[in-house]
């Protein structure tokens, strides 16, 4: 299988995957806003086969870049050209003709691919729903139905933005369903009417005990297929809530139980990542019955003090608060705790519903090899809307296939063996150097720096060049890690003397 890119988001820096791309429209041939956004979401083999085999660029004027947004800064026949020329011709299969291998389940109960909705704004409303199921999520985690008196702040949101324009780090304030529960159960019944195969997830949060069991019985009664349990939302203005039960693992049991008793569907608890370790809540929500466990909710935070005001954002009437951060920059985080669950034996069993800086299909797959048998997302949705299901899917079915798995519940955990939690199974008798590849280097020098200022001398510049000294390279691997162009990679090892 063909790891390495021959087309990076740098190449298409400046796309700003508009919607109802104007490409699209002026292109006679092809349709290049479908292919650029392939390529930001992982997916230029897909791209490449969905094009012609015969480029129709070579003697086209490029009416795309004229009419794209951004004024011709992005070089679209240039990419076009790559995929059908150097994409295309080394793709090893074509694009499966059906979607069997995504077919997985949550708790016994099947579904058309493992991608949901995680609880958030985007999945809040009927409409909402809908539009998502109607563009081919398997099912959604619904905002969390409450009796709570919920008024949101203005603003709420606030983020990091990545070199290349994109949101690398999203902190919101933003707490539950402002709905009625009695509007959310017509919602429930509604969409269960119309869309009877796809997967309801309702998420509750309550009180006290008998409001949690009340909120489960209404939400099966209503057409919830499962029960996922807010143990985990760190934005609650009243204490004993979210965040604050699930770090505490008593509370956890004793609240799952209570919703077990208003249901016989399966139940599912989401905890916080608010926390040192994520298995005593686990085991806490098993004890009192759980079915499953959903991780990670957003991680507490403060970003953005501003230097003049000194308030951090998002400010609101020159106040802030801490808030839940999400977004790419997390899934490091949300992957740890997700192998902890996968490898804790004492949670055998139990299905595990991951999210957690998910944005395209190989995010996905991550979260899958260390043990997660689903999938939620958000921020990326708010980002780039419900139309990254079809790259998602796509990606991980060709992926699938490709790898000769027949089911991608196959690989559910297929990564856990390879990763400790400690350091001490680790090799430290070799050095892996690295490798130069001086067609590709254009001199910069940064693997210089960074190996003289954060490591350890062992490259030199030399007519704008980079030579290596084999007897000081420890083999860190920074230099492959800051090179702009991709330039360097890894050798042969050494055994160290």
């Amino acid at each position: 299988m063909r790891i390495t890119k021959k087309i990076r988001r740098q190449d298409m820096i400046a796309c700003v995957l508009c919607g109802d791309a104007p490409c699209n429209k002026v292109c006679p041939n092809l349709k290049p806003g479908d292919a650029l956004r392939s390529i930001w979401f992982d997916n230029e083999d897909i791209a490449a086969l969905r094009l012609p085999e015969e480029n129709p660029c070579i003697k086209c004027h490029a009416p795309c870049e004229v009419g794209c947004v951004k004024n011709g800064q992005v070089p679209i026949k240039e990419l076009m050209s790559t995929l059908i020329e150097d994409v295309r011709t080394d793709c090893e299969i074509d694009i499966p003709k059906d979607e069997e291998r995504l077919k997985c389940d949550i708790c016994g109960i099947p579904i058309e691919n493992p991608f949901l909705l995680s609880s958030s704004v985007v999945a809040s409303t009927y409409d909402m729903c809908a539009r998502a199921f109607e563009a081919g999520w398997a099912g959604i985690c619904f905002k969390t139905v409450c009796s709570l008196d919920i008024h949101e702040a203005s603003p709420r949101f606030s983020a990091i933005i990545g070199d290349n324009g994109s949101i690398a780090g999203f902190k919101n304030i933003e707490q539950l369903s402002d709905h009625t529960v009695a509007e959310n159960m017509a919602i429930f019944r509604k969409l269960k009417k119309n869309y009877p195969t796809k997967f309801i997830l309702a998420s509750i949060m309550g009180k006290d005990e008998a409001e949690w069991e009340e909120l489960s019985r209404l939400c099966e009664k209503n057409g919830a297929d499962a029960i996922e349990l807010n143990f985990s939302c760190p934005n609650m203005q009243e204490d004993g809530l979210g965040s604050d039960i699930g770090q505490v693992p008593e509370l956890v049991e004793r609240f799952t139980r209570a919703a077990k008793r208003g249901t016989k569907i399966p139940v599912i608890a989401k905890l916080t990542p608010n926390v040192a370790t994520m298995s005593p809540a686990a085991e806490a929500a098993m004890r009192g019955g759980a079915d499953g466990i959903a991780a990670i909710n957003t991680i507490k935070s403060v970003i953005g003090v501003d230097p003049l005001t000194f308030v951090s954002a998002p400010a609101v009437r020159g106040k802030s608060a801490i808030g839940g951060y999400s977004g790419n920059a997390v899934k490091p985080i949300a992957l740890r705790f997700i192998a902890e669950l996968g490898q804790n034996k004492n949670l055998n069993g139990l299905h595990i519903t991951g999210m957690g800086g998910i944005e395209t299909w190989r995010d996905a797959l991550e979260f899958i090899l260390m043990g997660s048998g689903s999938i939620q997302i958000t921020t990326a949705v708010m980002q780039y809307g419900y139309r990254i299901i079809d790259d998602l899917k796509a990606g991980l079915n060709y992926y699938l296939n490709q790898m000769g798995i027949s089911s991608v519940k196959d690989i559910i955990g297929a990564g856990l063996d390879y990763i400790s939690d400690t350091t001490d199974v680790l090799d430290r008798n070799t050095v892996l150097f690295p490798k130069f590849n001086k067609s590709k280097c254009i001199g910069c020098g940064r693997c210089e720096i960074s190996c003289n200022d954060g490591g350890h001398q062992a490259i030199k510049m030399i007519n704008r060049k980079p030579k290596l000294d084999g007897s000081k390279c420890v083999g860190c691997h920074l230099c492959i890690l800051v090179c702009p162009e991709n330039a360097i990679s890894p050798r042969k090892k050494r055994i160290k003397k």
